[in-house]
This record gives structure tokens, sequence and C-alpha cells, in this order.
């Protein structure tokens, strides 16, 4: 911080706080913590995911399906779900369906 500026990261601070009349926002609420039972099953997913989304990219490489739009037209689902589905990085409990669905509709052994 420059010299004399100070004063102003004080007054900067100041407007950012709640009035008194205000109560404190919630603080973010605890994840609740999975049971070594749910982590196994979500290790297992994230595992069958993986495989999925290697089988199902490999097969349209293949078949010369690679634009968005034919991706979600072989897939049978808008383009931007079908997008998402195969490049997302964080696990969400309906991909492994939608993986499977989207494996048999190419005509995929799962």
């Amino acid at each position: 911080m420059r010299q004399g500026d100070d004063g102003h990261h004080r007054d900067h601070l100041a407007s950012m706080r709640l009035p008194p009349d205000q109560p404190p926002l919630p603080s973010s609420p605890a994840k609740s913590k999975l049971t070594p039972e749910e982590r196994r099953a979500r290790q297992a997913d994230r595992l069958i995911t993986i495989h999925l989304r290697m089988l199902i990219g490999r097969n349209l490489e293949e078949r010369g399906i690679t634009t968005p739009a034919e991706i979600g037209e072989a897939l049978g689902m808008p383009v931007m779900e079908a997008t998402r589905l195969l490049t997302r990085r964080q696990w969400r409990e309906d991909d492994v369906a939608l993986l499977q669905a989207a494996a048999a509709r190419l005509g995929l052994s799962v």
C-alpha cells in the first residue's frame, strides 16, 4: 500500500460493512461428511464416468462426429447438455445414468 492510501482503504472497507439493522450473512453451510461407504460409491461412480466418457469420445471420433452440434444430435440431447456431460470434471449424481444412456444410444456395450 502506498503512503497516504490507508485512509482511502479504510473508507472502502467501511462502506462494505452491513448496516447495523441487518443480521450478519450466514456462513457457508458445513459440508456433510460422507461415510466411508458413500466415498467408495462416489469413487466407483467417478471411475465409471471416466471410462464411459473415454468410450463415448473414442466412438464419436471414429464415426467422424466432432462438432458440438453433431455430438448433441448423436447423443440425443441439447448441444450444451451433451458438451457438459462429456467434459465436466465435477462429480454429479446422475452422470453415470446419462452416460450409460448415451453409450446405449450409440450401440456401445457397457
